[in-house]
């Protein structure tokens, strides 16, 4: 079977292309970028934007399932610029999906969809939306994900996992950040560091995407839902940042800013970088100093009865890995 991975050149779908492979699947990839990467692996690397609709309606063309992961991230930009490729983006690959008779679809979610100002300690897929969105990214993807597990029907079975924080060897978000925030000097302990919080390795995350796809074959029940995925192993989010710092000969962090006082700092630095129009993300907003300072763990004992789901990489394994990673010159310099 042909398949397709939106997004396929990036962290999380170059995993899941990587997954796939082994399994013998056929891949297809669709990016604005070029990967020759992955085309020397024998990957069809098909180049457009998810906002032109017949570019993505010849990309699903002769697939029997699609995997959509890209999608704009950040915490940070306006929201059109997240609109775009997450909301209209998503509808094309949705009807791209039904004029060519694919029959499986699984969409790459952000368990962030339900993060509110509040801590969420072992939340489940019963947690509403919240009515005030955090952000222009857990908007847009809130909205994406709905139409995905309405569009869920016999004729086009659709799944959307919710992964949090995904880390590994070959990260270019979250280990990067740490690191060169770390290095600068710029990074601070948001909060009274008592918050603990879920993390996914990248090979569980990808995992869960190969059999999410498989139960949307195998389990009736599966359909039309979205499962939060992760490694099952809460942590305190400042413990493993440190540890993370540690791999790379950094030193702790030391300094800390209270919660408020980060939250109100967020707000005006917003305001600043709107009206002078600064380039890049504003060192801190208000989402991201109530992301830092809040617990938000889940419960993925669903993704574990109905996707056959086993985080396989503990987070002791996979911080062995990213020092090896780290070690041989890979990560960020």
């Amino acid at each position: 079977m042909e398949v397709l991975v939106t997004g396929g050149g990036g962290f999380l779908g170059g995993a899941i292309v990587d997954h796939l492979l082994r399994e013998g699947f056929r891949v297809r990839s669709f990016a604005r970028g070029d990967y020759p990467a992955l085309r020397e692996r024998g990957v069809r690397v098909i180049r457009g934007d998810l906002a032109d609709a017949e570019a993505v309606l010849r990309a699903c063309e002769g697939c029997g399932i699609v995997f959509h992961n890209a999608a704009r991230a950040g915490v940070w930009g306006d929201f059109d610029s997240f609109y775009g490729p997450n909301v209209i983006g998503t509808r094309n690959v949705l009807a791209a999906c039904a004029k060519t008779g694919v029959g499986r679809l699984v969409f790459t979610s952000s368990a962030s969809v339900v993060f509110g100002d509040e801590d969420i300690e072992g939340g489940d897929e019963s947690l509403p939306y919240p009515e005030r969105p955090r952000s222009p990214y857990t908007a847009t993807k809130a909205e994406a994900e709905r139409m995905v597990l309405e569009a869920d029907s016999p004729a086009l079975r659709t799944i959307s996992l919710r992964p949090h924080l995904i880390w590994g060897p070959g990260d270019t978000q979250i280990i990067p950040r740490i690191l060169a925030q770390a290095r600068a000097g710029r990074i601070v302990r948001v909060g009274d560091g008592r918050n603990v919080i879920d993390t996914t390795y990248i090979d569980n995350a990808a995992r869960a995407h190969l059999l999410a796809a498989a139960a949307l074959e195998t389990n009736p029940t599966a359909g039309g839902r979205a499962y939060f995925i992760s490694n099952g192993e809460p942590v305190n989010l400042w413990d493993f940042v440190n540890r993370i710092l540690a791999l790379a000969g950094i030193p702790p962090i030391r300094r800390s800013l209270p919660k408020g006082a980060a939250v109100f700092l967020g707000a005006v630095i917003e305001k600043v970088h709107l009206a002078l129009k600064l380039p890049g993300e504003p060192r801190m907003t208000r989402f991201l100093a109530e992301e830092l300072s809040t617990s938000h763990w889940f419960d993925i004992s669903a993704a574990r009865r109905d996707l056959g789901y086993e985080p396989l990489v503990s987070i002791e394994e996979g911080l062995r890995r990213l020092k090896a990673w780290l070690a041989a010159g890979h990560g960020p310099a």
